[in-house]
């Protein structure tokens, strides 16, 4: 068996972050999650795209 798993991927993503959160910013990220079905880390990307928008106009 191989020692590499998980799917391939032309984008891999090599750079961890950690961040600490408050409950109340932890619970908003929490119901973004659930109601949108996607990961803490795609809801973060989207914010910080968002964000990128605003900065660039």
């Amino acid at each position: 068996m191989s020692p590499r798993t998980g799917r391939p991927t032309t984008n891999p993503r090599k750079i961890r972050l950690e961040i600490r959160l408050n409950e109340d910013e932890n619970q908003l990220l929490k119901e973004c999650t659930e109601k949108l079905n996607i990961t803490k880390t795609d809801v973060l990307i989207m914010g910080l795209k968002e964000v990128y928008k605003q900065i660039k106009k």
